[in-house]
């Protein structure tokens, strides 16, 4: 009548999804009432929405209306981020099958050291996008409560987390004047550096094109430099939710040897 099978009966039995009406002390047998049925069904139809077991533990045993639709709202929000990504890697790859895409201009910029106020840890990359929206939730809040203006954000990364997707990642805003330290954020000079820089526009999903462009402009005609690829954040989904509007520069340490 579910479309459950035993496995998945046993399964939500141990978890206290679905605990059933009684279970057979000499067998082990379980057997459900039939008013149970519905209840099945709703299981069945949040596993295939993708909802951890655990929050459907918390639907079904919530007592209060407004505690199971949080729960369903924040499932159907993360739903509607993982369509959005997909529909943008289909897009990004409709794109690449289209043809060559144009050439993205590199330039050089040498940039001072700055002060900022930052947030340092080690990332996966499987972790990074989430890691990266509160990160600099954080900063922007730190940063407001000290009545000061922020500049243009900004992250470093290391090779390592494109070699083997764990390294320690910094995102920063920079800032004049100085905050107090807390759990996470702390006061710190972003170096001086000299960049091959190309501007991103468009989707995250089409990132990896504007690196490639910087990265093959680097070998082909700079002395690459070790150091952290650096992106600053000129429009991003924090100031608008169209895709087609953000704007990140990515920057490739090298060392200059002609004037620009």
């Amino acid at each position: 009548m579910t479309h459950l099978s035993i496995k998945a009966l046993r399964h939500y039995h141990d978890l206290g999804v679905l605990v059933p009406a009684e279970v057979d002390p000499s067998s082990g047998y379980r057997f459900y009432r039939a008013d149970q049925v519905p209840v099945a069904q709703v299981i069945r139809r949040f596993r295939d929405l993708g909802m951890p077991l655990e929050d459907i533990k918390a639907v079904l045993g919530a007592t209060d209306p407004a505690v199971r639709t949080d729960v369903i709202v924040a499932h159907l929000d993360r739903m509607q981020t993982q369509l959005s990504q997909i529909q943008g890697t289909v897009a990004s790859l409709r794109s690449l099958l289209d043809g060559s895409p144009p050439p993205i201009p590199v330039e050089h910029r040498t940039v001072p050291a700055v002060p900022a106020v930052a947030i340092a840890e080690s990332v996966t990359m499987a972790d990074l996008e989430a890691w990266w929206a509160d990160a600099f939730d954080e900063l922007h809040a730190t940063v407001h409560a000290a009545g000061l203006t922020p500049g243009t954000g900004g992250g470093l990364y290391p090779g390592e987390l494109f070699e083997v997707e764990v390294a320690d990642v910094v995102a920063f805003l920079p800032i004049t004047g100085s905050v107090a330290a807390g759990s996470r954020v702390r006061m710190m000079e972003i170096p001086a550096a000299e960049l091959a820089v190309a501007v991103h526009h468009g989707p995250f999903a089409d990132l990896d094109r504007t690196y490639a462009a910087v990265g093959t402009h680097v070998a082909e005609r700079e002395l690459g430099v070790d150091g952290p690829i650096r992106e600053y954040y000129l429009v991003t989904a924090a100031d608008t939710p169209d895709e087609s509007q953000h704007r990140i520069e990515v920057c490739w340490p090298i060392f200059q040897t002609a004037t620009p």
